[in-house]
């Protein structure tokens, strides 16, 4: 990758950033006659202690080599939070990083045994939301967790899983924000490249956050989603990583309504015929 396409991606980082801050916010006056949103951009340089001549350069890529302190400065005046101050510094060109290697993501066999023989719905996952290998009561939770599918489709443009999101809203800015997580400046993978581009021509919802730039990492957590067959489940969910893959669990509180259902669906997933995408998957896994 180019130094000038890294130096485009901070760039765009900084506009986006910028435009998300209100005056108020900063102790500036703001007004109706203001035509940009957010704060101007010599209003971001003079808060941050430098000049605007220097603050144009960076959002225009023509400094490739900002220091430290300077986007320190700067995420303090944007409000980034601390996951978002490091993406900042990630994005800055002033040492060159080698090629990621892009070597197809493959499940380990002992991942694919583990999937086997754990007792609540799993699922291995790779870097964008590809769902690689599943156990059979992931696929009863939710047939859309087979391989094959990939989870940031499915739930931009699937309307079952819409309808099976509890909070879809809040599910596709954690998504979204995680997904660009993933990415950081490896903008030239093939597979990201495709999948930006068929949901930024699909899905207004992906083109209206993918213009925020936020970032998020997408970790565990509790979530309630609405099955059409056993009703709502109030889920724990944990994502572990392996290697560059994420093995991802849900499961209930013991006792519980939901860890009941589950059970139910556990019961049902034994006598359903696997699917022939889930017995590629083993096989690949093995």
């Amino acid at each position: 990758m180019s130094d000038d396409n890294r130096a485009n991606l901070l760039g765009g980082y900084l506009r986006a950033r910028r435009a998300l801050v209100t005056p108020e916010q900063v102790g500036l006056p703001g007004g109706a006659n203001r035509r940009v949103p957010g704060l101007r951009r010599e209003e971001v340089a003079m808060l941050a202690g430098i000049s605007g001549d220097y603050y144009l350069r960076l959002e225009r890529g023509r400094d490739k080599n900002p220091s430290p302190q300077v986007l320190e400065s700067l995420a303090r005046v944007l409000h980034l939070d601390e996951l978002e101050q490091e993406y900042l510094l990630g994005l800055a060109a002033s040492r060159p990083k080698p090629q990621r290697s892009r070597k197809p993501e493959r499940v380990p066999a002992r991942l694919g045994q583990l999937l086997a023989s754990v007792q609540v719905p799993a699922f291995v996952e790779g870097r964008a939301f590809d769902v690689l290998a599943s156990n059979r009561l992931a696929v009863a939770l939710s047939p859309r967790l087979q391989p094959g599918y990939n989870r940031l489709r499915s739930l931009l443009l699937d309307p079952e899983e819409r309808a099976f999101q509890q909070d879809w809203t809040r599910s596709t800015e954690g998504f979204i924000a995680a997904f660009r997580k993933s990415i950081g400046d490896d903008i030239g993978n093939p597979r990201f490249v495709e999948l930006v581009g068929e949901l930024a021509l699909s899905s207004e919802r992906f083109r209206t956050l993918w213009a925020r730039h936020d970032v998020r990492s997408l970790e565990g957590g509790t979530t309630t989603v609405n099955h059409p067959v056993v009703g709502e489940l109030r889920l724990h969910r944990d994502k572990l990583p392996v290697d560059d893959l994420l093995l991802v669990l849900y499961y209930a509180d013991q006792g519980s309504e939901s860890d009941e259902k589950l059970r139910l669906l556990a019961s049902m997933a034994q006598t359903t015929p696997l699917r022939s995408g889930m017995r590629g998957a083993e096989r690949r896994a093995g």
